[in-house]
């Protein structure tokens, strides 16, 4: 039998038990975050001014979490390492220096392996800064700062670590946010420690992705049309658009093949045997070496472009970013953004006046 909705009986109670989960720790972690208070910014401090590592440890699913809030840390600026409380009495301490510190995860904060390694934190003379429920406990009466996580109930029937582990990963991630702002920790710095995958793409500089000047095509600006389009001939990866400049380097223009196109469309065959400055784009879009990849697919897209030169701060080329170059390596949804603009360029009407031709050939 269907609900009006169409979903059965069996349906709707699984939805009301993933609801009722949702809605109890998302009301635990709103309930801890009103309870912050200075304990929170002396962690902070504390994780900031740390000279060494910061060594986080938890067993069990609190475990799991500490490696993920180590992770977060050492990615947003802040050295950090995961130290196993058990590998920890097999060796793992040695990885402790004078200088670190602990940061140190657990609910009850009477967990077997967490009260065995407190003495050995404490011989080494590591700062501790406790995440934990209990301020009484073993775990509690050992740190130097003390995160209390509050009275809450496990979400679900089973008593399984929900609630409590939702609230350490929060924790954790506010203390990491807040100690990377400390830090004046930017985009620029987020990068360098994320080149991979997606997200590293989506923080490349352009340079990383356009084609160097040496694999370009490239003139001077009052050599003659046809001169240039042979000189500047290649086989297999080219560009779309040859880079023009005055003698001094300094690039004053592009010719696209979309402008040989529309020479040819307009009876215009004599330019050829002119110089290439009659016809080319004057004064194009251009971006400064040190332009994010995203932000140069953003313009190829609303300028309707397939091809940007890249330059520095003399105005000189040091490449080219090819519409196929951002397809290949954006995210999706960008890349589908940036092939659209391209399927743009091909319509004259869809063109801004700076990709046309704007200068006809002397008679």
């Amino acid at each position: 039998m269907k609900t009006p909705a169409g979903r059965s009986p069996t349906d709707d109670s699984r939805i009301r038990v993933g609801q009722q989960v949702l809605r109890d720790e998302a009301t635990a972690v709103t309930s801890m975050a009103d309870r912050l208070d200075e304990s929170f910014s002396t962690a902070v401090d504390l994780i900031h001014g740390c000279r060494g590592i910061v060594m986080v440890a938890g067993v069990g699913k609190a475990g799991w979490i500490g490696q993920k809030i180590s992770a977060t840390l050492a990615s947003t600026g802040t050295p950090s390492h995961f130290l196993h409380p058990t590998e920890a009495i097999h060796g793992d301490l040695g990885r402790c220096r004078d200088g670190d510190m602990a940061l140190v995860l657990s609910n009850s904060g009477e967990t077997e392996e967490i009260v065995r390694l407190l003495p050995l934190l404490t011989g080494l003379s590591l700062p501790i800064i406790a995440v934990t429920s209990r301020s009484h406990s073993h775990l509690g009466e050992a740190a130097t700062i003390l995160l209390d996580m509050g009275d809450h109930v496990e979400a679900g029937h089973l008593m399984a670590p929900t609630t409590s582990t939702t609230l350490m990963l929060a924790l954790g991630d506010a203390l990491a946010m807040a100690v990377a702002e400390e830090r004046d920790f930017q985009s620029d710095d987020f990068a360098r420690f994320h080149p991979g995958g997606s997200l590293g793409k989506s923080l490349m500089l352009v340079e990383q992705a356009m084609r160097p000047v040496d694999q370009c095509r490239c003139g001077i600006d009052d050599e003659i049309v046809r001169d240039v389009l042979v000189r500047t001939g290649r086989t297999g990866r080219r560009t779309g658009a040859i880079m023009l400049t005055d003698h001094s380097g300094r690039l004053t223009g592009i010719f696209t093949d979309s402008d040989l196109v529309r020479l040819f469309e307009k009876r215009l065959d004599s330019a050829l045997d002119r110089p290439i400055s009659e016809v080319m784009t004057a004064q194009p879009i251009t971006v400064p070496v040190g332009t994010r990849l995203t932000e140069t697919a953003e313009i190829l897209c609303k300028k309707k472009i397939s091809e940007v030169p890249v330059v520095d701060s003399q105005d000189h080329p040091q490449g080219m970013l090819d519409i196929t170059d951002v397809i290949e390596l954006l995210p999706k949804e960008l890349a589908q953004l940036a092939s659209s603009a391209a399927a743009d360029d091909d319509d004259d009407s869809a063109l801004p006046i700076s990709n046309q031709v704007t200068s006809p050939p002397r008679p």
